[in-house]
């Protein structure tokens, strides 16, 4: 009697050990296949976020490329127009200029100095309201309140091109230039010139300096620099200065 309890407690023993045993690794199985789900669900995260960044890299890349196409564009048309169109940025406002393919060596000449800088701080020395407004003195950068402005410029200057089409109205750009008694020719400075402020126009200029350019818009702007408190030789109280000219067209 005492031999078959005993071998059935063996065999029950057994029993449970095989089912423990089934069990644990059923268990085991388990956890892998756990370890492999979050595994390819880990893999599949990292692909979807790969595949995301490389969209947005790529769209950046579009948009980099239509930005940069579009500026080239634009630098291309502005070297090839005949009538090229500056923003005159200065401390009051922005003027926008156009100037004329008639008058080419004047053109020519404001777009070497503009788009190199030469005219990035100057000031408006000269300003006479119902009259004009004078720039281009590259001795007024930084000049002292008592500073004598006006006949600074580069070492040379340019032939007249005096057209009868062109007339003085309320924002014409012209050259300025030295009097006749010493400038017979009508030679125009090398970098200076003014705007005309009067509505009706300066008509006792027209023939004898040369007009190279229009303002498109800013007519406001040059009302405010025109009508700003003036000292010695018309010289603005507090400073007027160009800030930069920016070629757009």
């Amino acid at each position: 009697m005492k031999r078959k309890l005993l071998s059935i407690a063996i065999i029950a023993i057994t029993v449970c050990a095989c089912n423990s045993g089934k069990k644990t690794e059923r268990q085991s199985q388990q956890t892998e296949t756990q370890i492999i789900k979050e595994e390819v669900q880990s893999i599949n995260e990292n692909e979807t976020v790969k595949d995301t960044a490389q969209k947005e890299t790529q769209t950046m890349e579009k948009e980099v490329k239509k930005e940069t196409t579009e500026k080239v564009k634009v630098v291309e048309k502005a070297k090839t127009s005949n009538e090229p169109v500056f923003d005159i940025v200065t401390s009051m406002g922005t003027i926008r200029i156009k100037l004329y393919k008639e008058t080419p060596k004047h053109r020519d000449n404001f777009v070497k100095l503009a788009t190199s800088g030469y005219y990035d701080g100057i000031l408006f020395h000269r300003v006479i309201k119902d009259f004009m407004i004078q720039t281009g003195d590259p001795d007024s950068k930084n000049a002292k309140p008592d500073s004598s402005l006006g006949i600074g410029g580069p070492d040379y200057k340019i032939d007249a091109e005096i057209l009868p089409q062109f007339k003085h109205k309320k924002g014409t750009i012209a050259a300025a230039r030295q009097g006749d008694q010493i400038n017979p020719e009508k030679k125009s400075s090398g970098s200076q010139f003014y705007i005309v402020h009067n509505q009706n126009g300066t008509p006792h200029l027209d023939g004898a300096y040369t007009i190279f350019g229009e303002t498109i818009s800013g007519l406001d702007v040059i009302d405010k620099i025109a009508t700003a408190p003036t000292g010695r030789n018309d010289r603005p109280v507090t400073d007027i200065k160009i800030e930069k000219i920016i070629r757009v067209e």
